[in-house]
């Protein structure tokens, strides 16, 4: 698989990195549902056997579980792949979400993500969410505590304005951006890339299949037999009329990708990769049939026409 640098950072990443959110399992607020962890574990093993270099977590996912998960996947690795893990989603005795950005809550939560993942350093550690807003400066200046204290290879940000990115990198320099990314969510095209690319700042997509809805497999039915505790139940974009407009646009997508003898999901990856700010995108998995599925996506480049067509049909969403 192709390899692109993230911003300046000089660490090359596979197109596509593994995300491990689903790998957190059930019974919390953001949950996938349930989730078997030797599952998870086979998945993580597999994705690095066909090539991809880098995992993404945090230690939201599971409320610590998924970090744990990943730890005993990576255990005994005499060559582990790059790291990426989040802070700042924090929780309390009943698991209920608790921002916090205070330097003293992020010093302790790198602490537990190294604990729980098994390492010394984590290679990329980013803000989850820029929340609560007024103490930006001091989550980001904890992060940069943390490199200089050899904790951290580098910092990032995830799901930041561009107002709140500028204030961070004016304090420490930001190896990354976080945002979701895909053909239903496209907010960042206006100003977040070209700023990312103007700054040297790598870009990491999350989400570009839309939490499955782009990858050809997902109907009306799909989405009424969610597990009960499954988060895309309450999202928008499963509920109608935005599901059925999206249904209706996977069809035209499925046409473009069977032309090339590619999948949906593949074309709505490649998609993404078009962009030159775009370093990767999260692919997340929960067996390893899954990443089989998406991988070919990360060295799959659209001509113009493909990347026209796509244009049009986007252009006809409501």
């Amino acid at each position: 698989m192709q390899t692109r640098q993230l911003g300046t950072t000089g660490l090359q990443l596979t197109t596509i990195g593994l995300g491990t959110w689903a790998m957190g399992g059930g019974d919390w607020k953001f949950s996938w549902g349930p989730q078997d962890d030797a599952e998870s574990i086979r998945t993580i093993h597999h994705a690095l056997d066909l090539g991809i270099n880098w995992l993404d977590t945090a230690a939201f996912y599971g409320l610590g579980h998924c970090e744990e998960v990943v730890g005993r996947a990576l255990a005994g690795m005499r060559h582990r792949p790059l790291i990426a893990t989040k802070c700042e989603r924090c929780w309390d005795e009943n698991g209920q979400m608790i921002p916090r950005l205070k330097k003293e809550s992020i010093q302790a939560e790198a602490e537990a993500s190294l604990r729980r993942l098994g390492v010394e350093v984590i290679d990329l550690y980013q803000i989850h969410w820029p929340q609560p807003d007024e103490d930006v400066e001091e989550g980001w200046a904890a992060i940069a505590d943390l490199i200089r204290a050899g904790k951290v290879r580098f910092g990032g940000v995830s799901n930041f304005s561009l107002s709140q990115l500028q204030r961070a990198h004016a304090i420490h320099p930001v190896a990354s951006l976080q945002p979701p990314y895909s053909m239903l969510a496209r907010g960042v095209e206006a100003e977040l890339l070209p700023y990312c690319a103007q700054q040297g700042i790598g870009v990491i997509a999350y989400s570009p299949m839309q939490k499955g809805l782009l990858t050809g497999k997902v109907t009306a039915q799909w989405v009424a037999s969610l597990p009960p505790d499954d988060h895309r139940r309450s999202d928008p974009k499963f509920q109608d009329p935005q599901l059925t407009a999206n249904l209706a646009l996977v069809e035209t997508l499925r046409e473009i990708a069977a032309a090339s003898g590619n999948t949906v999901a593949q074309l709505a990856i490649a998609w993404v990769l078009r962009r030159p700010e775009v370093t990767a995108a999260i692919v997340g998995a929960r067996r390893p049939e899954q990443i089989e599925q998406t991988i070919a996506g990360g060295d799959w480049q659209l001509d113009e026409s493909q990347r026209a067509a796509i244009e049009v049909l986007l252009g006809k969403l409501p």
